[in-house]
């Protein structure tokens, strides 16, 4: 299951993550902002509701989901989507959907390190987390 990104993970290095973001419409003044961050993320499950938490100094963002069902979700830069979670291959890979366009983000873990693939269109950031103590 999804056990396996529990806990609180750091981010640790983050590539072409401007370039997502451009994708994705964000503004110069929410990337600025988006590049600086350094996001705690925190994963905790509850009774077969899973938990991800986003800390910067900046903002705090929380979801709470079930696998495979959809809900409409607020993103940490202001577009309202329609949101799946599904667990695939042991990827955690989170759908997101609003006017017209799509997003991915493959979330997976190996040698103790969480991979965040952010996938729209043709461009692709890879941001790396650690867990912390």
């Amino acid at each position: 299951m999804v056990e396996q990104f529990v806990g609180t993970w750091t981010l640790a290095s983050s590539e072409n993550f401007d370039e997502y973001m451009k994708a994705l419409g964000v503004g110069f003044a929410t990337r600025q902002m988006g590049n600086m961050a350094k996001p705690n993320l925190v994963i905790s499950v509850d009774d077969g509701v899973i938990s991800m938490k986003s800390e910067t100094t900046f903002k705090t963002t929380e979801i709470k989901f079930k696998l495979n069902e959809e809900f409409e979700e607020t993103t940490a830069d202001g577009r309202k989507t329609m949101t799946t979670f599904t667990l695939e291959n042991g990827k955690l890979v989170q759908l997101q959907s609003w006017e017209g366009k799509k997003t991915t983000l493959e979330r997976e873990v190996q040698d103790g390190k969480l991979t965040a693939k952010c996938i729209m269109d043709d461009v692709v950031a890879v941001r790396t987390y650690e867990k912390g103590a």
